[in-house]
């Protein structure tokens, strides 16, 4: 069971540190201090969840429906584009306007609902976790200790980033340094949904 919950834990921390949009989300919310904790534990049980599902045969009923995931692409593609271009404009507005926003904080509904559209709305989640992790773990001698495993990394990357992402907040918080943050937020998501919409789902 040991070595099929190391398995599990590499497959799915390398799954997880891959899916750009959602790290620089937990990321940007653990900088602001906003809702950060609540926001990694969505991510958590997100993945718990598909994880789950996924080595339960989820994974045959997605292969069926191909144009749920057309549907899927196209949503993400304008959904991260948005994500995209907020970040650039958080580029341009300087530090007046970094201090109001921070002042203007969002609620935490509002927090935990973005959270969940970076989350669902990138098809590439579906496929890593519904489809991907399910085939390594049907191959282990413990599919229980894999799935364990899987979620573990889970719960170790996204804690570490609400961790991690609010203990330096005081430097990565200045204006300069945000501006730099945001900007790289722009271009992975901007480069995410252009790979969707050119590239598609491999």
């Amino acid at each position: 069971m040991f070595e099929s919950y190391v398995t599990g834990l590499l497959v799915g921390g390398g799954l997880i540190v891959a899916i750009g949009a959602q790290n620089a989300y937990v990321l940007s919310q653990s900088i602001r201090q906003e809702h950060h904790w609540w926001t990694a534990g969505v991510c958590m049980i997100s993945d718990i969840v598909l994880f789950t599902l996924g080595m339960f045969g989820v994974s045959a009923a997605l292969t069926a429906m191909p144009q749920g995931l057309e549907i899927l692409r196209w949503l993400g593609v304008v959904f991260l584009g948005w994500l995209a271009v907020q970040a650039f404009i958080r580029v341009g507005w300087g530090r007046a306007a970094l201090t109001a926003k921070q002042q203007e904080r969002r609620s935490l509904q509002g927090v935990l609902l973005t959270t969940l559209a970076v989350t669902l709305l990138n098809p590439q989640v579906y496929l890593d976790t519904l489809l991907l992790v399910p085939s390594v773990g049907a191959q282990q001698p413990s599919t229980n200790g894999f799935l364990v495993g899987a979620s573990s990394a889970s719960v170790l990357w996204f804690g570490g980033l609400a961790w991690f992402g609010s203990s330096m907040a005081p430097i990565l918080s200045r204006p300069r340094v945000w501006r730099v943050i945001d900007g790289l937020i722009g271009l992975m998501m901007l480069a995410i949904a252009l790979q969707l919409a050119l590239v598609g789902l491999e």
